[in-house]
């Protein structure tokens, strides 16, 4: 699919593009965060036919929902053209020693290797976390990286119970 861009100066970027349907769509992102989501009809291609309006906060409900399952697939791609380059979920338990605590405490990366690069939470997705990001009981990382890193996340994250 192409996508036209373009820069509206003092407003925000504008991106066209038709979908599989046929219908004619256009998003517009104002600097605010704001978006506004236009479908033109057949006959007019110049006249919008229907408008939907978010609100800062809406839109970026919106481009989480639609940005997990595609963060998910996109790293499963890559998993494939890159040999030895894996993905996996790895579930913050309620007995996590980081549940609760912020990401940077786990050290992943400098003790495994691996980067963490979404935490999923219920129906949000927070892309590139930072290391204050708070962990929570029932978050699912996406960790990237090789095997044996990945099973160490794991150990880390989710130990098994000792006993």
């Amino acid at each position: 699919m192409d996508i036209e861009e373009t820069i509206l100066p003092g407003v925000g970027i504008r991106y066209d593009f038709t979908a599989n349907s046929g219908v004619r769509l256009a998003l517009v992102i104002d600097r605010e965060g704001g978006a506004d989501l236009f479908t033109f009809g057949e006959d007019d291609p110049d006249r919008a036919v229907s408008r939907l309006q978010l609100e800062p906060e809406e839109a970026s409900q919106l481009a989480e929902l639609l940005g997990a399952p595609r963060i998910t697939q996109r790293f499963a791609q890559l998993s494939k053209e890159i040999p030895g380059l894996e993905t996996r979920r790895i579930t913050v338990g309620p007995d996590s020693p980081y549940a609760g605590h912020p990401l940077g405490d786990t050290k992943a990366r400098t003790r495994t290797g691996c980067s963490i690069v979404a935490v999923i939470r219920g129906e949000s997705v927070i892309t590139a976390p930072t290391p204050q990001q708070r962990l929570l009981s029932h978050d699912v990382l996406i960790v990237v990286g090789g095997a044996d890193g990945l099973s160490a996340v794991e150990e880390l994250i989710s130990p098994p119970p000792t006993g």
